[in-house]
């Protein structure tokens, strides 16, 4: 006979409500297309446009890497209570 592991069902906690906001915000951002499709504010003569969206590109790492951080602090937290070895 095999054996199955006991799993508790996924809960929604205010890590994984801020862990999935972190991992949404940079598409929203960049479907919001009206809100950056113009040409001023200049960046050292970058349209805004441009510079605007590659900024993203470094929110968008900071922010993965702070979802990424938020989640392994949480499957610890998790490990810990269920009395299992951490990953």
């Amino acid at each position: 006979m095999s054996e199955t592991q006991e799993t508790s069902p996924p809960v929604v906690t205010p890590v994984r409500v801020v862990i999935g906001l972190c991992l949404v915000a940079p598409f929203v951002a960049m479907l919001w297309v009206g809100s950056y499709a113009k040409t001023d504010p200049a960046f050292i003569g970058i349209p805004f446009f441009y510079w605007y969206q590659m900024l993203w590109v470094v929110i968008s790492t900071a922010l993965t890497v702070l979802a990424h951080q938020l989640w392994r602090r949480d499957q610890r937290a998790r490990a810990t209570r269920s009395g299992g070895a951490a990953k």
